[in-house]
């Protein structure tokens, strides 16, 4: 089965699926999908074997960051939604909160 190469860049919006193993008041484990959504703010080594990509969103007014290594196993998939052109490596600008649209125009996927 062949594998799409995707490379992750800042200002993708993805929706990451991940794993999660959880045991129950019996002892019974129990695998569940997860799913975080979010703006990635930084790509690093692209598609090495230790390439992790940091995802930001913000809930109930909070800022979440997590940085999720892209070939891991808990990583089931990564689905684009929709992509920024942005002129920066890294999107600190958006921790700062504020009117971040002006830097960030959507492209086409």
């Amino acid at each position: 089965m062949t594998e799409a190469i995707l490379v992750y860049k800042p200002g993708m919006v993805v929706k990451v699926h991940q794993k999660i193993k959880e045991t129950n008041t019996k002892g019974e484990e129990k695998e569940r999908i997860q799913i975080f959504e979010g703006i990635i703010i930084a790509a690093k080594h692209g598609l090495e074997a230790g390439a992790t990509i940091t995802v930001r969103k913000v809930s109930d007014g909070i800022g979440v960051e997590r940085i999720f290594p892209i070939k891991a196993p808990v990583v089931a998939k990564i689905e684009i939604v929709k992509q920024f052109e942005v002129r920066r490596a890294k999107l600190n600008f958006l921790k700062k909160g504020g009117d971040f649209k002006r830097k960030m125009e959507e492209k086409k996927v």
